[in-house]
C-alpha cells in the first residue's frame, strides 16, 4: 500500500468516525431518533458515507458507515442505505459547496412546525442559521421527485422544516451540520417554552448580522462539537 492509498483510507475512517460521534451525539441530544441519517460527501464528490438504514442510531459503530453513489446504489458495505437517501443524493448533485447533509427529527421544532409555526430568531445561536425553509408536505421523502421539491424548498438555505417530519441541514461538513442542527433545536425548544409566558422578542436583521460574524467561528463551533462529546466518553 502507497502512502498516498494509505492516507485516503485513513481520512475515510476518520469521517466515519466523526459521523458515528455527530449521529451518537444527536441522539443523546434527542434530535436524532431511530430513523435520522448524517452523510459526508466523499473525497471523489461522487459518493457518499452515510449510516445504514438498519443501524441503531443509539448504539452505531464504523461499520454501520456504508458508501453509497448518488443513485443509492452500494460502494462499500452490504447494508441498504436510509430509504431517504434522496435527501443528501439532490442536495449533493445540486450544491458543490455543501459537503454534509443531516436529517434529524428533532421535537422543538417538529412541535411547531405541526401547527404552522416557524422557528423564529429568539436566541443568540439563531443567528447562524441564516433563513430558515419550510418543506408543507408530510411525507418520507424516499424518492428522487420529492427529493427534489425539498430541494427547491431549500433552495441556498441551509436550514429547513419538514412539516410534522423533522429538519435538513446542509453545510459545509460535519461539524457545521452537527452545530446547525443542534442549534435549530435549541432555538424552538426557547421559543416554545418562552410562548407558554409571553411573546418572545426576535432579533432584527441587524442584530443577526453582528452575531452570526461572532459566532460563526471554527473555535466556538467546535466548542459545542466538545461539549456534546465528553458526555459521549463519560
Amino acid at each position: 500500500m502507497n502512502a498516498e492509498r494509505g492516507g485516503d483510507m485513513l481520512e475515510v475512517l476518520e469521517q466515519k468516525q466523526m459521523l458515528v460521534d455527530a449521529i451518537l451525539m444527536l441522539e443523546r441530544a434527542q434530535i436524532i431518533d431511530f430513523n435520522g441519517h448524517f452523510s459526508v460527501r466523499a473525497g471523489d464528490g461522487r459518493h457518499m458515507l452515510i449510516n445504514s438504514g438498519k443501524s441503531v442510531r443509539s448504539a452505531l459503530t464504523v461499520d454501520d458507515i456504508v458508501a453509497i453513489d448518488f443513485e443509492g446504489k452500494l460502494v462499500e458495505g452490504d447494508a441498504a442505505p436510509p430509504m431517504e437517501f434522496h435527501i443528501h443524493a439532490e442536495l449533493y448533485r445540486r450544491r458543490p459547496e455543501v459537503g454534509a447533509v443531516v436529517h434529524t427529527h428533532p421535537l422543538w421544532s417538529t412541535l411547531l412546525g405541526m401547527v404552522g409555526a416557524p422557528v423564529l430568531p429568539v436566541i443568540m445561536q439563531a443567528a447562524v442559521l441564516g433563513e430558515i425553509r419550510s418543506f408543507h408536505k408530510t411525507a418520507s421523502i424516499n424518492n428522487r421527485v420529492l427529493a427534489a421539491e425539498l430541494a427547491d424548498a431549500m433552495g441556498q438555505a441551509r436550514v429547513a422544516t419538514l412539516k410534522s417530519h423533522g429538519a435538513v441541514v446542509a453545510a459545509e461538513g460535519i461539524l457545521e451540520a452537527f452545530v446547525l442542527a443542534v442549534y435549530l433545536e435549541e432555538t424552538a425548544q426557547r421559543q416554545y417554552m418562552a410562548l407558554q409566558v409571553g411573546t418572545p422578542a426576535v432579533l432584527a436583521p441587524e442584530q443577526l448580522t453582528a452575531i452570526q460574524a461572532n459566532l460563526w467561528k471554527p473555535h466556538l463551533l467546535q466548542k459545542v462539537w466538545d461539549y456534546h462529546r465528553a458526555k459521549l466518553v463519560r
